[in-house]
């Protein structure tokens, strides 16, 4: 028996909601993980979204050089944020 059926009978629920739960759970945690730290970054840099990073950084708002790191961070999160979110809608 494997762990995923000893929870399931456990909880009187099936192996498949099991599993759709728990991925459902996981992502979710990923998404509010994803989400501070886009907020973090965001913050640090007194803007909502990447392209208002760009945008200061373009105006000399913001030094390149302090901000490069950050800007692609805060680019792979926001990506990575869509992803989640549209693997969410599917379950």
């Amino acid at each position: 028996m494997t762990v995923i059926d000893m929870v399931a009978k456990e909880f009187h629920m099936n192996p498949k909601e099991v599993i759709k739960e728990s991925i459902s759970t996981y992502l979710h945690q990923k998404l509010s993980k994803v989400e501070a730290d886009i907020f973090t970054i965001a913050k640090k840099h007194g803007v909502k979204d990447v392209f208002e990073l760009d945008a200061k950084i373009k105006k000399g708002l913001i030094s390149e050089k302090d901000s490069y790191d950050d800007y692609f961070a805060l680019d792979n999160l926001e990506v990575e944020r869509e992803s989640i979110k549209k693997l969410l809608e599917k379950i």
